[in-house]
């Protein structure tokens, strides 16, 4: 029961605490507004250039756009304590280590899920796309695992946080490279074969490409093997980030390096 409480209560505290300074008219311009005008940005250049559809670009841009919310908030968890001088406090409790990381990254998942949600609705409106009644199941449920395997990659950030000064340009850069590999804007296939390559063990490539086929037309057994090898991006990520938390933990209790800036 106390796993239980640290997990969700924990995560749900921690979360609302990112934002307990923010009012609405800063998050929801970062969160709706700013994806929307990625996403109008890189279809009217597709236009101009001739090069893919309205559809390629939204969905593209679409998913990659939860690797604001997911990265920036998982990183943030940590960097966030470091910065108050709160991490101390934190890792000093007995609480069990997967359920304190892991409850935090469930509301980072569920709120970039819905922020790549509402951006292909209203991208949808505003370029006239039309999504397949039948597509929008699959494609949930299909976000949700980007966004959750994006997380994944986000608590590797956080890992890194305990030994930073801040992780706000490391979350720009990881932004940054997403938006290149992850074939958002440009087609997997049309990539060198090195970056084609990368992009395989990066998250969102998978779900980005099942998307793009849901929306086409195909069904969810059409892209269950996209979407269980993005679950397994994920999962990695993960892994690696906690063990990485672990890790650094132990070692700043031993070179008193915590809540070093």
């Amino acid at each position: 029961m106390t796993t239980l409480r640290i997990f969700f209560v924990g995560g749900l505290i921690s979360f609302r605490a990112l934002f307990g300074w923010l009012s609405p008219w800063i998050y929801i311009p970062t969160m709706f507004v700013a994806p929307v005008f990625q996403v109008l940005l890189f279809a009217y250049l597709g236009r101009s250039a001739g090069v893919g559809s309205d559809a390629f670009y939204l969905v593209g841009n679409a998913v990659q756009y939860c690797a604001v919310p997911c990265v920036f908030a998982m990183a943030n968890t940590v960097a966030g304590e470091r910065q108050t001088q709160t991490l101390g406090i934190v890792l000093a409790t007995p609480a069990p280590r997967l359920a304190l990381f892991v409850g935090r990254s469930l509301p980072v998942i569920v709120n970039g899920w819905l922020v790549s949600l509402v951006c292909l609705i209203i991208g949808s409106l505003i370029l006239g796309v039309s999504i397949p009644v039948a597509a929008w199941g699959p494609l949930v449920l299909t976000m949700a695992i980007g966004a959750a395997s994006c997380t994944g990659l986000g608590l590797v950030a956080a890992a890194i946080g305990l030994r930073v000064r801040e992780t706000a340009v490391l979350s720009n850069i990881v932004f940054g490279l997403l938006l290149v590999f992850s074939g958002a804007n440009v087609a997997i296939s049309a990539m060198p074969d090195w970056m084609a390559a990368v992009s395989a063990w990066l998250p969102l490539s998978h779900t980005i490409t099942a998307a793009r086929d849901l929306v086409a037309g195909a069904t969810f057994g059409d892209v269950s093997g996209l979407v269980l090898r993005e679950a397994g991006v994920g999962l990695l990520y993960a892994a690696v980030g906690l063990t990485a938390l672990r890790l650094l933990e132990t070692s700043s209790r031993r070179t008193a390096s915590l809540e070093r800036m």
